[in-house]
């Protein structure tokens, strides 16, 4: 079956007499889910930290708030959160609705896939730092008070720094999911690596050429990823608490 791939169709250009090719169109989708990815993770990050704290504080309400977010977009299903950011948000909210009209569509595209996929990796990533956080000796959070921080002081100079180095592996698989999440991007017209891999197989109907370039890139992605993760664990390990670090 290899003798019938046609491998040099990746290089021949998309519409007859222009100049780019469909290996460009692959790479322009790969950094759209780069560049996706990037900015969901920092959000996904930001909340994710924020929502295991409050998963963890002495405070009922806080806790509450915290339990609530992590059920709610942990429970609803990915495809239908994009749906919901990018088609019914804007039609509670006209001046939303207005300004995205005005946009360029790819834009709005972006927006809405970056703060589903940050919000709803959230809700995993704070699952990730309430473990790392009760993982934690109660004697770190009694010390903290010891020396008379408050609450918020104990989890940010205490707590957050050994918890964040203990939960890279899990942060690790989080970190490759979301890369992987971005093809639900698709489904909202964002043009990322899933979007152009699928556009190039239906205009030349080479789905194997198309689809096995789109698996080699992902797998680079992903295991770039991975080997970074690994190297910060191992530059970060806590003795006694990971493997890496003994």
């Amino acid at each position: 079956m290899n003798s019938d791939l046609n491998w040099l169709l990746f290089f021949q250009p998309i519409v007859e007499g222009e100049t780019l090719v469909w290996w460009e169109m692959l790479i322009s989708g790969l950094l759209w889910t780069l560049a996706t990815a990037a900015v969901a993770g920092v959000i996904a990050f930001t909340v994710g930290s924020l929502m295991g704290v409050l998963r963890t504080a002495s405070s009922k309400p806080l806790a509450f708030v915290g339990n609530a977010y992590v059920e709610i977009f942990r429970n609803i299903p990915l495809i239908v959160q994009f749906f919901l950011w990018y088609f019914v948000v804007p039609e509670f909210i006209p001046a939303l609705k207005t300004w995205s009209i005005e946009q360029d569509p790819t834009f709005v595209q972006f927006l809405a896939s970056v703060v589903c996929l940050g919000l709803f990796t959230a809700s995993r990533v704070a699952e990730q730092v309430k473990s790392g956080i009760l993982s934690l000796s109660r004697g770190q959070r009694a010390a903290g008070y010891a020396l008379g921080l408050t609450e918020g002081q104990t989890y940010r100079f205490v707590m957050l720094p050994m918890a964040y180095r203990i939960i890279i592996p899990p942060m690790t698989s989080e970190a490759m999911n979301l890369i992987k999440n971005t093809s639900v991007a698709l489904t909202i017209g964002l043009t990322e690596l899933t979007f152009r891999t699928k556009e190039m197989g239906e205009v030349t109907f080479a789905f194997f050429e198309a689809y096995i370039a789109a698996t080699v890139l992902y797998v680079v992605v992903a295991m770039t990823v991975n080997r970074v993760m690994a190297l910060i664990e191992r530059r970060t390990a806590v003795p006694g608490y990971i493997s890496g670090g003994k």
